[in-house]
């Protein structure tokens, strides 16, 4: 069976966008973020929706599993940061994985303009992403290299080399939403070639899921509604990482930890009140990991 994502626009990219268009617009300091233009890209139909409170929460609540609205949101904020750390310290090259509707290039393209960002995803959603910026009036940062593969008859490496992505130099990797989707082998394929083409001090920042949630264990809060969900789609996961076992991953990468973050550690960094109250839940089964190489 063929995933939905070879003829139709992905529903994960769609899921992650309206997400960050709900979270601009709350009130919050803790759920609210700062990506001004997946507003633009979400259909105009849930606009009010996505700008009055009451609306915005019986949305949350119907369409959204526990703790993803959360999670996404801490999500989204961490990578900005490590986004904005990579251009400020000069990065040469910044490559998004699958980038969907990321709108992080187009954002802070004002901190550098010698960082180059390439975005790499399936045609149809990358075609749909433009279409929409243009459609909308957004200015597409000129430093934004698209590159559209088909993953089942592409190689991901041909494809660097064509659109101009230069081996060795100071690059950050960014997989957002991404591992869960993929198989061991296609795992140990993109991690093989970001250690051939990244130069000395290179990052990687990407997400995971247990692999006790492909199992169907059940222990994480939200786990499986989140998990049926995905499924429904027809966009399953099919990697994870076991719990405890994130340094032998990166062994076998040879990679080296910088951060590593679990749900009850995204709580404390971005749902903490003045009083020091935790006030946002984070669906239990992510985590993120942030890597040198």
């Amino acid at each position: 069976m063929e995933k939905r994502i070879e003829n139709n626009v992905s529903r994960t990219a769609e899921f992650t966008c309206l997400i960050r268009a709900f979270s601009f617009h709350e009130k919050s300091p803790q759920y609210k973020s700062f990506d001004n233009i997946a507003p633009k890209l979400i259909p105009k139909f849930l606009s009010p929706v996505v700008k009055i409170d009451f609306l915005r929460n019986i949305f949350k609540k119907r369409f959204f599993p526990p703790g993803m609205y959360e999670y996404v949101i801490a999500r989204t904020k961490f990578i900005d940061t490590v986004f904005q750390g990579a251009i400020s310290k000069d990065f040469d090259q910044i490559l998004i994985f699958g980038a969907g509707f990321d709108s992080r290039g187009i954002r802070f393209q004002g901190l550098n303009q010698k960082t180059v960002f390439f975005e790499l995803d399936a045609p149809v959603t990358q075609k749909s992403k433009i279409h929409q910026l243009k459609k909308r009036g957004v200015v597409i940062n000129p430093n934004i290299v698209f590159i559209p593969i088909d993953f089942n008859k592409e190689s991901f490496k041909d494809k660097l080399l064509e659109y101009g992505f230069d081996r060795n130099k100071k690059s950050l990797f960014i997989l957002e939403g991404l591992t869960m989707y993929l198989d061991s082998a296609a795992i140990d394929n993109t991690f093989n070639i970001i250690n051939e083409f990244a130069g000395a001090s290179s990052e990687i920042v990407f997400d995971y899921i247990y692999s006790s949630v492909l199992r169907g264990e059940n222990i994480y809060y939200g786990e499986s509604e989140v998990f049926k969900e995905v499924k429904k789609e027809n966009e399953p996961w099919s990697f994870g990482i076991e719990k405890g076992e994130l340094g032998s991953f990166l062994e076998t990468k040879n990679l080296q930890l910088i951060r590593s973050l679990t749900s009850e550690d995204l709580e404390r960094e971005f749902f903490k009140d003045e009083d020091g109250n935790i006030i946002g839940k984070v669906n239990g089964t992510h985590c993120i990991a942030y890597v040198r190489k």
